[in-house]
């Protein structure tokens, strides 16, 4: 686990933004997005929420064999962007970093935690993958329903988390006029932190 005093301040940083979001009234202050890329380097971006974060890295749960997935296993590297209109005059925190999945353990028990319909859905789904119609998909969760009815919904096998181990990491705040403030966490391939400031 990392524990450069840098990241500390930027992790405390986050915690404290993310707090107040919350406070602000911020929706859902979970909300990202998150960028991957495939091998051919084309980028796709979706919104998906985040469910941990500490000085390991910032954790969000989805199927490996979806596209997300896929492309995280073939380019383990992501981006993460929170924005927080609410906050203050608007503030962003953008998140890069390598990616890892999280141990069995911790999937089991985010898993666990899961409305039942959503843990139904997990085996239901073929995610990302071409769905010929609603009714499809209604009878597949019939089918799901039926199998674990009078006992625990298990976590499939290829459902697991995804961990973003920061490598950079930017606080965006707003302000008029565009004078935007702009801070800078960088690590380097040494594994040192660095700390500046960007112009807007």
């Amino acid at each position: 686990m990392d524990t450069h005093p840098l990241l500390a301040e930027a992790l405390a940083t986050f915690e404290r933004l993310f707090v107040q979001a919350a406070e602000a009234g911020e929706p859902d202050p979970t909300a990202m997005a998150v960028a991957t890329a495939a091998l051919d380097a084309r980028p796709s971006l979706r919104m998906v929420l985040l469910k941990a974060h500490d000085a390991r890295g910032f954790v969000f749960y989805t199927h490996m064999d979806g596209r997300k997935g896929l492309e995280l296993q073939a380019n383990p590297q992501a981006a993460l962007l929170f924005h927080w209109p609410r906050l203050r005059n608007g503030v962003q925190v953008r998140i890069e970093g390598d990616v890892g999945t999280v141990t069995d353990e911790e999937a089991d028990a985010y898993f666990a935690s899961r409305p039942r319909g959503s843990q139904l859905g997990a085996w239901a789904s073929h995610q990302s993958e071409t769905l010929d119609s609603v009714e499809t998909f209604e009878l597949r969760l019939q089918q799901a329903e039926r199998e674990f009815t009078g006992r625990d919904v298990p976590r499939p096998a290829r459902w697991t988390g995804f961990r973003v181990k920061p490598r950079r990491i930017e606080f965006w705040y707003g302000a008029q006029y565009r004078l935007h403030e702009r801070w800078f966490y960088e690590r380097d391939a040494a594994g040192d932190w660095s700390k500046r400031m960007l112009y807007p």
